[in-house]
């Protein structure tokens, strides 16, 4: 079973004081599809670009060596340019897997790291367990939705725990936030 936005996992009896849930990042088959069809019609623009430029069909459908160099051409080669440009940013993304991290609740020594893979750094942030006020649900519905969890903590924006991109199952966020709460002995929010 593969581990979502944000699983707790697995707990013994002797690390009941210990919570760690893991962050899934960006390599995921969404992003990898999304990449995969940048590139593919990249390089079906670069080709036809140097098609009209060469006279000659390099590619198997249509007939691009008859479009005009200027403008169909050019304009079909920068097309090309920068989609190959957005597939190199998205395959280094999907590579480096940006956003992988985890979420760890230590009770003993009395800290929630929360720590995340970025594009050239990890980024660790560290606060104290006494400072979070509530474990908070935000759902939004519409055009752009959201469902995530975050903790409300004293005298800092509210910090987001879970994944960005694919919204959770409803079900598994109302879960997990009640377990984090409970967890923490902290209220939940937004439910």
């Amino acid at each position: 079973m593969a581990p979502t936005a944000a699983t707790p996992s697995a707990v013994d009896a002797n690390a009941s004081d210990l919570l760690e849930q893991s962050v899934l990042g960006s390599r995921r088959l969404s992003n990898v599809l999304v990449a995969s069809v940048v590139t593919t019609g990249g390089l079906g623009f670069l080709l036809t670009s140097a098609s009209s430029f060469l006279g000659k069909d390099l590619l198997p459908i249509g007939h691009p060596a008859e479009l005009a160099l200027v403008p169909q051409g050019l304009v079909m080669g920068l097309y090309g340019l920068a989609a190959m440009l957005l597939s190199t940013y998205l395959w280094a993304v999907i590579s480096i897997d940006v956003g992988v991290g985890s979420n760890r609740f230590d009770r003993k020594a009395g800290t929630a790291t929360i720590s995340r893979r970025g594009f050239r750094q990890l980024i660790e942030v560290a606060i104290p367990l006494r400072d979070i006020q509530s474990v908070k649900v935000d759902v939004r519905d519409g055009l752009s939705p959201r469902r995530r969890i975050s903790l409300k903590v004293q005298g800092r924006r509210d910090m987001p725990l879970t994944r960005v991109g694919e919204p959770m199952p409803l079900a598994d966020l109302e879960l997990s936030g009640a377990q984090l709460a409970r967890f923490l002995g902290v209220p939940l929010e937004g439910v």
